[in-house]
């Protein structure tokens, strides 16, 4: 079932949460919303849920007006981020809960809820704990149970808010795998809300970055990494360093260094921002004369076959970070404290105050 919502408004007191929010959420696909605390990603998740009422707009679902319908007419399967099992249930009960408060016109049987419950418990690699309490789980385990439950009155759309939240970081990434993989098996429409932009990238189909109540960019998760739309878009996903220059008649300049940025072409005199990622840093030696930045090299991190690096700017004391492959690193000989230079490979260019992508593709190159 495809999810549409259109011109929605929300506020709370002077706060607003959703700023004319209109969206698309394509049929069997999982859809994250990403963005910081207060971006109004769980008021949009709660609103197309019906558990909140939004002051404006529409919420349709496969083409119908399902704004004045509630909870139960939606059929949506909602998962909590703290799980929200019945304690005094055991993890049968607790699935099968949905199945039993139905209208007796639609409650399947006893033989018909046990087989189904079954059936769910083995589908989330859980049924050897049907007679255990939700006590008795880790909280991996819990929130399986939460989405076995949810899945139990077959939805047509699945909501779930922060589902791993709660959990530290291993189970967490186990259990996104496991989603990912669970998704591909029912093709059930989903949309989960997260801040963990590596949990967004790694699991979705689209990705929707909000920030202050509005959409910045949608599109699929290396799509708006390598494309982003807006200096915030940059600025959220991922590591990144940020070079502040004046951009004049294609040409950026960084201080030292002076780049071609021939998308600003027009540009006269105007302040611009920089961006590249670790992995964009180039690193050579020092050497008078040569075209870069100088930097010291303040602190080294070898992780695997990673080496991450913090090094010093000379003319400014902001930090920049690198990247480079250990055998790199260890055919430099880097030494804590030495000079060297650095040119970012490729860069993205923002006129400050544009939030708009420049109208070439990204990959500003000297």
């Amino acid at each position: 079932m495809s999810i549409e919502v259109s011109n929605i408004a929300k506020r709370f007191g002077t706060f607003t949460a959703l700023d004319h929010v209109s969206l698309h959420f394509p049929s069997g696909q999982l859809v994250a919303l990403l963005g910081p605390s207060g971006c109004g990603k769980t008021t949009l998740l709660r609103i197309i849920a019906g558990l909140e009422t939004p002051d404006s707009g529409s919420v349709l679902f496969h083409g119908e007006d399902a704004s004045a319908q509630d909870v139960r007419q939606r059929q949506v399967g909602f998962v909590f981020q703290h799980y929200a099992l019945f304690r005094h249930m055991s993890v049968f009960e607790n699935v099968a809960f949905g199945l039993r408060v139905k209208p007796r016109a639609q409650r399947p049987s006893k033989s018909q809820i046990r087989e189904k419950v079954m059936d769910l418990l083995k589908l989330v690699q859980l049924d050897w704990l049907a007679d255990r309490y939700p006590h008795q789980l880790s909280g991996g385990q819990r929130q399986r149970i939460a989405l076995a439950r949810a899945l139990a009155v077959e939805p047509k759309v699945l909501l779930l808010d922060e589902p791993f939240g709660a959990l530290d970081a291993k189970v967490r990434k186990e259990l996104r795998r496991w989603l990912r993989r669970l998704h591909d098996e029912l093709h059930i429409t989903s949309i989960f809300v997260t801040h963990d932009q590596e949990e967004a990238l790694e699991v979705a189909d689209q990705v929707v970055l909000m920030n202050k109540g509005r959409v910045e960019q949608v599109g699929r998760p290396n799509d708006v990494y390598a494309r982003p739309a807006s200096p915030f878009v940059y600025g959220f996903l991922g590591t990144v360093n940020v070079f502040h220059g004046r951009a004049h008649d294609g040409r950026v300049d960084l201080g030292p260094l002076s780049v071609d940025v021939p998308e600003h072409g027009q540009a006269a005199d105007a302040p611009a921002i920089a961006y590249a990622r670790p992995h964009e840093i180039e690193i050579e030696r020092f050497s008078p004369g040569l075209d870069g930045i100088p930097v010291q090299l303040s602190r080294m991190l070898m992780v695997g076959s990673t080496a991450r690096l913090e090094l010093e700017r000379e003319d400014t004391g902001e930090i920049v970070e690198a990247e480079i492959s250990s055998s790199r690193a260890a055919g430099l000989a880097l030494k804590l404290g030495e000079s060297l230079m650095i040119r970012p490979r490729c860069m993205q260019v923002f006129l400050q105050g544009s939030d708009t992508q420049p109208t070439s593709p990204p990959g500003t190159r000297r």
